[in-house]
């Protein structure tokens, strides 16, 4: 799931609508309004995103906070670290190999320590970065030993 896919749901549920009900309503699909839901299509469109807006009748900061989990709930990101440091390539490449098998307390302490990265300057960006990479290292060795075992993922 994404954190848009999730917003939506309970917005409809909220609301209560069926998937059916606001489908038709948005114009879309309920085979694809649950795909979104659930995390299985891309980045919603931003005329979609207007569309869910408008629907539910949402305002200003909520408005805002919806096209912002709707930037940030692309289920296959894709990262670019030409040019940046070895570390930023590093920290890409083991978020890649070890996501899945992160728990949510891990996932969360990252997640925390990279927004707060966002508003610093870039010296601090960077050493944030190279502690997330090592945060990933660190959780990711308990991991190891029980995919020797084939019980990892």
């Amino acid at each position: 799931m994404t954190p848009f896919g999730v917003r939506v749901r309970e917005l409809r549920k909220a609301h209560g609508l069926s998937q059916k009900q606001l489908a038709a309503a948005l114009g879309v699909s309920p085979a694809y309004l649950s795909a979104l839901e659930h995390g299985q299509r891309g980045r919603p469109s931003w005329w979609l995103v207007q569309r869910i807006i408008s629907e539910f009748n949402i305002i200003w900061d909520e408005a805002e906070e919806l096209v912002e989990l709707a930037r940030l709930s692309h289920p296959r990101p894709v990262i670019d670290t030409r040019g940046l440091s070895p570390a930023a390539t590093e920290l890409a490449n083991l978020l890649a190999e070890r996501i899945a098998t992160l728990d949510e307390e891990t996932v969360a302490r990252m997640l925390a320590l990279l927004r707060s990265a966002s508003s610093c300057s870039p010296t601090a960006a960077a050493s944030t970065g190279a502690s997330a990479a090592a945060s990933i290292r660190q959780a990711g060795q308990g991991n190891d030993a029980d995919e020797s075992h084939g019980t990892g993922s």
